[in-house]
């Protein structure tokens, strides 16, 4: 069964502050079941961070020693994501707006920060409410992102702070799919247009 990619789509056209859902279009690619959260999309391009890939054998506590950061505060070790294969030893983390040190806010709920500042801060205790670390990102020259939706290999979702921060990494693809009111059983391995 085909499926056609029209709804949750901002009227600009543009999908900044929104969630990208690879479909089975993307099976046998780096992108295979994940959920990006779009950072910027314009004519020019796009940049995401995914945000339910999470890198094996790399923690906080490692970037933070790594980094000279003392603790303090942080009890638990944070999970550090795969963002994307572009600049993979940049970081980056998303997280709650009631941080605003240095911060770009992308959404009403979201904002991004790449300085050292907002890591000291979640370690001391004094960071945001949510976050999620990330070290590089998923990047789209223009009209990438445009032709790569038109072959139906992404979904899109408004994005939520429950959905990016809350929902554990290994069933986020599988409750953005679901929040659409797609049983993923419907899927096919070639994507149809209608």
């Amino acid at each position: 069964m085909g499926y056609v990619i029209r709804e949750n789509k901002p009227k600009d056209g543009y999908l900044t502050g929104q969630l990208l859902i690879a479909t089975p279009a993307m099976n046998e690619s780096y992108f295979n079941k994940t959920v990006i959260y779009i950072l910027s999309h314009s004519a020019e391009g796009a940049m995401g961070i995914i945000v339910n890939n999470v890198i094996q054998n790399l923690s906080s506590t490692l970037i933070f020693n790594h980094l000279n950061i003392e603790r303090g505060q942080l009890h638990k070790d944070m999970p550090i994501h795969l963002g994307g294969p572009v600049d993979s030893q940049r970081g980056f983390v998303l997280h709650t707006i009631d941080y605003t040190i240095d911060t770009l806010q992308v959404t009403e709920p979201i904002a991004l920060s790449s300085n050292l500042q907002i890591l000291k801060d979640i370690a001391a205790g004094s960071g945001p409410n949510k976050s999620l670390l990330a070290l590089g990102y998923a990047g789209w020259e223009a009209g990438q992102l445009e032709n790569e939706m038109a072959e139906n290999s992404w979904l899109t979702i408004q994005a939520t702070e429950e959905l990016v921060f809350d929902v554990s990494n290994q069933t986020k693809w599988d409750v953005a799919i679901k929040s659409i009111g797609i049983n993923t059983l419907h899927f096919s391995r070639e994507a149809g247009h209608a």
